[in-house]
């Protein structure tokens, strides 16, 4: 039988493995998704996008299809003695060049499903059901084998299966776990309660911190719980909760979702094997979910590859570039694991037994890995800086300068006259941008990559 030919295939159909495709669909590639569930998620998993995560879904032209169906909020509190002892959102209402000051929350589902229906209406829909068994590297890329034992050819693979990811087991790449010895539930639906609710991430301050309340899209609601023992009941669970939040009490009308985890942390040693095969997400880097960043730093692996196999694959770009994805991702993914340790050994440790208020403040410190507003590529100077965000006026309408942008191309802004004094990659769409009161870039030149980092800039 004949092998399949792609582009590139990838191994897992969660969030990042969906963007993966659909970010490669953007650009005119070819990528088959291999999954071996039946559909995509429908509850549970991660809880929120954050502010750079946004930014990101604009320029896949995704933000409008889910902003309508989050709840915002930017307010983190501390509840201690019956009553609110601290609300902070300086580290978001401090962001420039942001136009959404705050998560978004929504369930991965949401992401899940929209993506799937992305690529089926592309003509192009996961392969569900279906097991990987092999891959090996070839002449000219990769062979995938599946479990039925049809083959897939393609020039690369990436592995988006999983903190168990099935690729990087096969292509032994270390992965060094450590296990705190925490361990949390993680309850999801429609609460009944005399609590003065409101849409602001609540951790409690008991003799530890050990419940935070996050609110969710719709009427749902979820309560993460540090239990530390495998062995628990949902009402061991609950019964923590109304202690933390005494004197007041809650009960679920309706438990959507219920689950128990206990912490882990990695990151791969590497990335790539070879320029061939790539990991991504929960394959290449593992943590608590304190901060909300788990799935946000995965989307944004999926934002950092996938153009740059664009560029190798149709547009000469040196096989090298591809080498970029593990340079600046892996800083990224350390700083995250990091920043998750210290957040969730707070909740569990604390030298003046100020477990929520300690939570809080390292936050604040860690905020740019936390909204994803501080993540950079380089150490000085605009290069490898996010592009900030604010509106302009075009001749047709007032616009944010993220939809401007295109994930299949480079984009030269210009705010001014003048030529750049850069050469500019092939296929760069050059926008002429309108003098505007809020731009922080007059008279200059940028030149952005495609996943909304300055790549080069120019005074005209």
């Amino acid at each position: 039988m004949k092998a399949l030919e792609t582009d590139i295939a990838i191994v897992g159909a969660g969030p990042v493995g969906l963007m993966c495709a659909y970010l490669a669909h953007l650009c005119g590639l070819r990528a088959v998704v291999l999954d071996k569930s039946a559909e995509p998620l429908r509850v549970g998993r991660a809880d929120a996008l954050n502010a750079r995560t946004l930014q990101l879904l604009e320029i896949a032209g995704l933000f409008d299809d889910l902003y309508p169906l989050g709840k915002i909020c930017n307010t983190s509190s501390v509840w201690a003695g019956g009553g609110f002892v601290s609300r902070q959102s300086k580290w978001w209402d401090a962001l420039e060049g942001c136009f959404h000051k705050h998560f978004l929350m929504l369930g991965q589902p949401f992401v899940e499903q929209l993506l799937d229906r992305k690529l089926q209406q592309a003509g192009n829909p996961v392969r569900r059901c279906t097991t990987v068994s092999h891959v090996e590297k070839t002449e000219n890329g990769c062979l995938t084998t599946l479990g039925n034992g049809e083959t897939i050819a393609s020039r690369y693979v990436i592995g988006a299966d999983g903190s168990r990811s099935f690729i990087r087991e096969l292509f032994k790449v270390p992965f060094e776990v450590t296990r705190p010895q925490i361990i949390w539930a993680v309850l999801d639906g429609v609460i009944e309660s005399d609590f003065p609710k409101v849409p602001e991430i609540i951790t409690f301050q008991t003799d530890t911190s050990d419940v935070a309340w996050i609110p969710r899209e719709g009427d749902i609601d979820r309560f993460y719980v540090r239990m530390d023992t495998k062995d628990f009941t949902l009402d061991q669970a609950i019964e923590r909760i109304n202690r933390a939040m005494q004197p007041h009490t809650m009960r679920f009308k309706e438990l959507v979702w219920f689950s128990a985890f206990s912490v882990k942390e990695s990151v791969a040693e590497r990335f790539s094997i070879d320029d061939r095969i790539f990991l991504a997400g929960d394959a290449s880097h593992i943590h608590s979910v304190n901060g909300g960043m788990g799935l946000n730093t995965g989307l944004s692996d999926a934002f950092n590859l996938i153009w740059k196999m664009h560029r190798v694959l149709k547009l000469d770009a040196p096989a090298s570039l591809l080498r970029s994805y593990e340079e600046e991702r892996k800083p990224v993914a350390l700083g995250v694991v990091e920043t998750s340790g210290q957040l969730v050994r707070s909740t569990k440790f604390s030298k003046e037994g100020t477990h929520a208020k300690d939570y809080v403040d390292i936050v604040e410190r860690r905020s740019g890995y936390v909204t994803g507003m501080g993540v950079r590529y380089g150490e000085e100077g605009m290069r490898g800086t996010r592009l900030q965000d604010f509106m302009v006026e075009t001749e047709e309408k007032s616009t944010r300068i993220y939809s401007l942008l295109d994930y299949a191309h480079y984009t030269l802004l210009t705010f001014g006259d003048g030529r750049p004094g850069f050469d500019l990659p092939v296929f760069t769409k050059t926008i002429r941008v309108p003098r505007s009161e809020n731009c922080p870039y007059h008279n200059q030149a940028l030149l952005v990559r495609p996943d909304g980092y300055i790549a080069d800039v120019t005074l005209l």
